[in-house]
């Protein structure tokens, strides 16, 4: 991640201020054990025996092997335990006193506890205990086997609970200190997850808001542009049939092909300064208001003398989202009306206000044969069914309920029911069960 907050997620248990990376951390425990067996196996021994001592050349000796084994303390813990254990063993062997190289016990203690995990983090308190009672019996008489006695207890007591405590008490710094790391990485690692998680969702939130927006966007291409060239083209053909008979009557058809189309060209310009706009301009776009309730007489007039509408109830003031609503659902069920429908069909736009819906129905019959003894066409169900889609879209956004089906006389019908008050329907999810085979065989 490039970020600061990713390149703080990404800390792991091995990149730590505490647990460096052991390409670089083995050679400063090697620089420290180096130092420390200078101190200790010649300064300290020097110091403590003295160099006339018979015992001096196998304190050094053994003080090496007790304090370098510290260079793996990090990066072999369990092989510096076991060089330690030996090199302790040779020295109760050879040395009867004890020397300043135990100061590498109590560092290898804890490297142990803190660097080892399980069960065998504790052989280094298994190998220190039984030293603990070795060394302070060897340190005590110079014959362990053959002078011991009970005498001797006091003084030994002392020394083995002053060498368990210089082992234990470093084991558990060491197990604390690394209880501490691993829920410090824990932590960490769920904050990465969150993060990650976090990430996720929000992309999964931007696709959805896309794809909803091209929904939206599709739908409103699809009623304006359906629509208009519906009418158009039904205006065409009826002018170009009373051209010759009526001409008044083919120029008001003209007229109205011209305003759908001035029309239309508005709304695709609506259309496309939204996704044009910039967020940031400090100017809002010049919009034009939703069709509404109050447009939908114009646009029934529009269609020619086939279409009747039928109003019961007071028009209603609603929200700018259930008018379009209304009005698109209307408009719809008129554009599949003018392309199945056949020129001998009818049909009839019922708008129910009531105090608590609005129920709208287009319906239209079968197309009446000119031709007598000639049966009806029947009425094409071929489609894309986007327009079905849309509506029921529509309709669920508002929580209301919609059906189109065909009618026993060979006709179709669209009816929907919406409420005043806005609020999704638990049943929307089960109403698109109701007009997706509908929307197949439209």
């Amino acid at each position: 991640m490039q970020s600061d907050a990713g390149t703080e997620f990404t800390m792991s248990f091995e990149d730590d201020p505490v647990d460096a990376p052991r390409g670089r951390i083995w050679r400063i425990d090697l620089a420290a054990a180096v130092v420390l067996t200078a101190c200790t196996a010649f300064w300290g021994d020097l110091v403590g025996i003295g160099p006339r001592s018979p015992y001096y050349l196998s304190s050094v000796i053994t003080s090496i092997l007790i304090v370098l084994p510290l260079a793996l303390r990090r990066t072999h813990p369990l092989l510096m335990t076991a060089l330690i254990s030996a090199g302790s063993f040779a020295q109760v062997l050879l040395v009867p006193a004890p020397t300043w190289a135990l100061i590498a016990i109590p560092m290898a203690s804890y490297s142990v506890a803190r660097w080892v995990d399980g069960h065998e983090s504790r052989l280094i308190v298994v190998a220190g205990g039984i030293g603990s009672i070795i060394g302070p019996i060897r340190w005590s008489v110079k014959d362990p086997i053959n002078s011991l006695n009970p005498d001797l207890l006091p003084i030994v007591a002392p020394l083995t609970a002053l060498c368990l405590a210089w082992t234990v008490t470093p084991y558990l710094l060491g197990r604390r200190d690394r209880e501490t790391a691993v829920a410090r990485h824990e932590r960490e690692l769920a904050a990465r997850e969150r993060y990650e998680s976090e990430l996720v969702k929000h992309e999964q939130q931007t696709r959805m808001i896309e794809a909803r927006v091209r929904t939206d966007i599709a739908r409103e291409l699809h009623d304006v542009v359906a629509h208009s060239l519906s009418v158009m083209i039904v205006q065409a053909d009826g002018g170009k049939a009373l051209a010759r008979k009526r001409p008044d009557a083919a120029v008001e058809a003209l007229e109205t092909i011209s305003e759908t189309g001035r029309e239309a060209l508005a709304e695709m310009r609506r259309i496309v300064g939204v996704l044009r706009a910039d967020p940031e301009d400090p100017k809002p776009v010049d919009f034009q208001p939703a069709p509404g309730l109050s447009e939908i007489p114009a646009m029934i007039a529009k269609a020619g003398d086939r279409v009747q509408l039928s109003v019961t109830g007071t028009q209603p003031t609603v929200s700018p989202a259930l008018g379009v609503t209304v009005y698109r659902i209307v408009q719809e069920g008129l554009t599949n009306f003018l392309k199945h429908g056949g020129p001998g069909s009818q049909a009839t736009v019922a708008l129910i206000y009531q105090p608590t819906t609005i129920s709208i129905e287009v319906a239209n019959n079968a197309p009446q044969s000119d031709a007598p003894g000639e049966s009806a066409p029947a009425i094409s169900t071929e489609g894309s069914g986007f327009g079905l889609q849309g509506m029921q879209e529509r309709v669920n956004a508002m929580g209301g309920k919609l059906t189109a089906k065909p009618t026993r006389s060979g006709g179709w019908v669209v009816r929907a029911t919406l409420p005043l008050t806005t609020k999704v329907s638990a049943k929307a999810s089960r109403n698109g069960q109701e007009w997706s085979k509908a929307s197949t065989e439209r």
